[in-house]
């Protein structure tokens, strides 16, 4: 026998209550570390912007720009990637793509400054193949 309740009608059958999406650790990882390497690139921003002396390699200019250039360029991409981090976090789709993105220019740069400090641009190269990699990875439909 079943019994209803108010307003509802009796069910013999077994109503399936949908899973929740799949959770990633790729995703947490990726976002982590996008606000890990944002924060990096943040102070390497200010650093290049107020004391330009410690990145100096022979002449004042790195490719195209000088110093406050590269300052200004960095403290942006900074931004960006640990906004972007916090939304990988909270499982926004659009920030996967922006990481991504982020991730490959903040390589691009990297390299570009590998002169003035190759040991930095090495770890940060890595960091943003791991960000890559994480942001790739993770099963369709998941979430962080």
């Amino acid at each position: 026998m079943t019994t209803a309740s108010p307003g509802r009608m009796p069910s013999t059958t077994h109503e399936r209550v949908p899973s929740p999406p799949p959770t990633s650790n790729w995703l947490g990882f990726a976002g982590i570390i996008g606000i890990t390497v944002g924060v990096f690139n943040i102070i390497g921003g200010f650093v290049a912007l107020f004391r330009s002396s410690y990145f100096l390699v022979g002449t004042e200019r790195i490719l195209v720009f000088n110093f406050f250039a590269w300052g200004v360029i960095w403290l942006v991409i900074g931004v960006i990637q640990v906004v972007t981090g916090f939304g990988i976090i909270a499982g926004k789709t659009w920030a996967r793509a922006v990481g991504i993105i982020m991730a490959l220019l903040a390589m691009l740069g990297q390299f570009a400054f590998m002169a003035a400090y190759p040991v930095w641009s090495i770890v940060d190269i890595v960091f943003c193949l791991f960000i890559i990699y994480a942001l790739v990875v993770p099963p369709r439909g998941s979430v962080a």
